[in-house]
Protein backbone atom coordinates (compact mmCIF):
# COMPACT_ATOMS: atom_id res chain seq x y z
CA UNK A 1 0.00 0.00 0.00
CA UNK A 2 1.47 3.65 -0.74
CA UNK A 3 1.72 6.10 2.48
CA UNK A 4 0.02 9.09 2.05
CA UNK A 5 1.24 12.61 3.34
CA UNK A 6 -0.83 15.47 4.27
CA UNK A 7 -1.16 18.17 7.00
CA UNK A 8 -4.10 18.00 9.39
CA UNK A 9 -4.87 20.75 11.72
CA UNK A 10 -1.19 22.07 10.95
CA UNK A 11 0.43 19.03 11.44
CA UNK A 12 2.23 16.65 8.72
CA UNK A 13 0.53 13.44 8.91
CA UNK A 14 0.43 10.18 6.94
CA UNK A 15 -1.28 7.13 6.54
CA UNK A 16 -0.59 3.81 5.18
CA UNK A 17 -4.01 2.94 3.67
CA UNK A 18 -5.39 2.04 0.43
CA UNK A 19 -6.11 4.98 -2.03
CA UNK A 20 -9.90 4.83 -2.57
CA UNK A 21 -10.38 4.60 1.86
CA UNK A 22 -12.39 7.48 2.48
CA UNK A 23 -10.70 10.52 4.11
CA UNK A 24 -13.12 10.34 6.82
CA UNK A 25 -12.26 7.11 8.36
CA UNK A 26 -8.44 7.79 7.83
CA UNK A 27 -9.20 10.74 9.92
CA UNK A 28 -11.07 9.05 12.49
CA UNK A 29 -9.54 5.01 12.32
CA UNK A 30 -6.30 6.03 11.43
CA UNK A 31 -5.63 9.36 12.75
CA UNK A 32 -7.68 9.79 15.45
CA UNK A 33 -9.52 12.76 14.92
CA UNK A 34 -12.86 12.01 16.37
CA UNK A 35 -14.61 15.53 15.21
CA UNK A 36 -15.71 14.37 11.58
CA UNK A 37 -18.38 12.19 12.22
CA UNK A 38 -20.37 9.25 9.86
CA UNK A 39 -23.47 10.36 8.91
CA UNK A 40 -24.93 8.74 5.90
CA UNK A 41 -21.61 7.59 4.20
CA UNK A 42 -23.15 9.69 0.58
CA UNK A 43 -22.24 13.09 0.99
CA UNK A 44 -25.60 13.95 1.85
CA UNK A 45 -25.59 14.81 5.42
CA UNK A 46 -22.38 16.83 6.08
CA UNK A 47 -21.87 15.33 9.59
CA UNK A 48 -18.68 14.30 8.29
CA UNK A 49 -17.52 18.32 6.77
CA UNK A 50 -14.17 19.62 6.45
CA UNK A 51 -12.45 21.59 4.71
CA UNK A 52 -9.53 20.69 2.30
CA UNK A 53 -6.90 23.39 1.17
CA UNK A 54 -9.16 25.92 2.22
CA UNK A 55 -12.56 23.90 0.98
CA UNK A 56 -15.92 22.39 2.67
CA UNK A 57 -15.70 18.81 1.40
CA UNK A 58 -17.95 15.67 2.92
CA UNK A 59 -14.70 13.48 3.97
CA UNK A 60 -16.94 10.40 3.13
CA UNK A 61 -16.93 10.46 0.05
CA UNK A 62 -13.26 12.14 -0.98
CA UNK A 63 -10.52 9.21 -1.11
CA UNK A 64 -7.37 9.60 1.08
CA UNK A 65 -5.36 9.81 -2.40
CA UNK A 66 -7.44 12.81 -3.36
CA UNK A 67 -5.75 14.72 -0.24
CA UNK A 68 -2.21 13.55 -1.01
CA UNK A 69 -0.02 16.82 -0.23
CA UNK A 70 -2.84 19.24 0.98
CA UNK A 71 -3.88 20.80 3.82
CA UNK A 72 -7.19 19.24 5.56
CA UNK A 73 -8.72 21.31 8.75
CA UNK A 74 -11.43 19.27 10.94
CA UNK A 75 -13.00 20.94 14.03
CA UNK A 76 -9.89 19.81 16.12
CA UNK A 77 -8.10 22.25 14.05
CA UNK A 78 -10.35 25.60 14.67
CA UNK A 79 -9.12 26.52 18.46
CA UNK A 80 -6.22 28.74 18.07
CA UNK A 81 -3.37 29.84 20.35
CA UNK A 82 -6.48 28.75 23.44
CA UNK A 83 -8.88 30.52 21.76
CA UNK A 84 -12.61 29.35 20.08
CA UNK A 85 -13.41 30.31 16.82
CA UNK A 86 -15.77 32.73 16.41
CA UNK A 87 -18.42 30.08 15.14
CA UNK A 88 -17.51 27.53 17.88
CA UNK A 89 -18.22 30.71 21.00
CA UNK A 90 -21.53 31.66 18.51
CA UNK A 91 -22.71 27.70 18.95
CA UNK A 92 -21.89 27.69 22.69
CA UNK A 93 -23.71 31.11 23.08
CA UNK A 94 -26.30 30.48 21.19
CA UNK A 95 -27.14 27.03 22.39
CA UNK A 96 -26.69 25.76 19.19
CA UNK A 97 -26.46 21.67 19.81
CA UNK A 98 -29.36 19.54 20.61
CA UNK A 99 -27.73 16.16 20.15
CA UNK A 100 -24.63 17.85 19.16
CA UNK A 101 -24.23 14.46 16.62
CA UNK A 102 -23.92 17.10 13.51
CA UNK A 103 -22.61 20.16 15.08
CA UNK A 104 -18.93 19.41 14.02
CA UNK A 105 -19.90 19.23 10.53
CA UNK A 106 -22.26 22.58 10.80
CA UNK A 107 -19.72 24.68 12.32
CA UNK A 108 -17.37 23.30 9.65
CA UNK A 109 -19.94 24.50 7.12
CA UNK A 110 -20.55 27.72 8.65
CA UNK A 111 -16.88 28.75 9.07
CA UNK A 112 -16.38 28.31 5.02
CA UNK A 113 -19.67 30.18 4.54
CA UNK A 114 -18.11 33.39 6.71
CA UNK A 115 -14.58 32.67 5.31
CA UNK A 116 -16.27 33.69 1.60
CA UNK A 117 -19.10 35.85 3.21
CA UNK A 118 -18.00 37.75 5.87
CA UNK A 119 -21.18 39.62 6.62
CA UNK A 120 -23.72 36.58 5.18
CA UNK A 121 -27.42 37.32 4.39
CA UNK A 122 -29.89 35.20 5.96
CA UNK A 123 -30.43 34.01 2.00
CA UNK A 124 -26.63 33.55 1.88
CA UNK A 125 -26.92 31.15 5.09
CA UNK A 126 -29.82 29.17 4.02
CA UNK A 127 -28.13 28.36 0.59
CA UNK A 128 -24.60 27.18 2.40
CA UNK A 129 -25.73 25.44 4.93
CA UNK A 130 -27.10 22.14 3.54
CA UNK A 131 -26.21 20.13 6.37
CA UNK A 132 -28.69 17.96 8.39
CA UNK A 133 -29.84 18.05 11.77
CA UNK A 134 -32.54 15.89 13.00
CA UNK A 135 -32.56 17.21 16.16
CA UNK A 136 -33.92 20.61 14.09
CA UNK A 137 -31.29 23.11 15.32
CA UNK A 138 -31.80 25.38 12.06
CA UNK A 139 -33.55 28.17 14.25
CA UNK A 140 -30.62 28.52 16.51
CA UNK A 141 -27.84 28.06 13.73
CA UNK A 142 -28.81 31.53 11.65
CA UNK A 143 -28.06 33.57 14.70
CA UNK A 144 -25.35 31.81 15.60
CA UNK A 145 -23.61 32.80 12.38
CA UNK A 146 -24.52 36.07 12.29
CA UNK A 147 -23.02 36.61 16.01
CA UNK A 148 -19.81 34.77 15.06
CA UNK A 149 -19.71 37.07 11.67
CA UNK A 150 -19.60 39.80 13.98
CA UNK A 151 -17.40 38.22 16.70
CA UNK A 152 -14.65 37.34 14.17
CA UNK A 153 -14.35 41.21 13.46
CA UNK A 154 -14.37 41.95 16.69
CA UNK A 155 -12.15 38.68 17.76
CA UNK A 156 -13.84 38.19 21.02
CA UNK A 157 -12.79 34.81 21.16
CA UNK A 158 -12.89 33.38 24.94
CA UNK A 159 -10.43 30.54 26.32
CA UNK A 160 -10.95 27.09 25.08
CA UNK A 161 -11.56 24.75 28.06
CA UNK A 162 -9.61 21.36 27.96
CA UNK A 163 -10.83 18.43 28.50
CA UNK A 164 -9.35 16.17 31.22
Amino acid sequence: MPVYKFTVNGKPREADVEAEMPLLWVLRDVLDEKGPKFGCGIAQCGACSVHVNGELVRACSVPVSAVAGKRVLTIEGLEQNGKLHPVQQAWIDHQVPQCGYCQSGQIMAAVALLKKKPNPSDRDIDEAMTNLCRCGTYARIRPAIHAAARGAKSATATPAVKKG
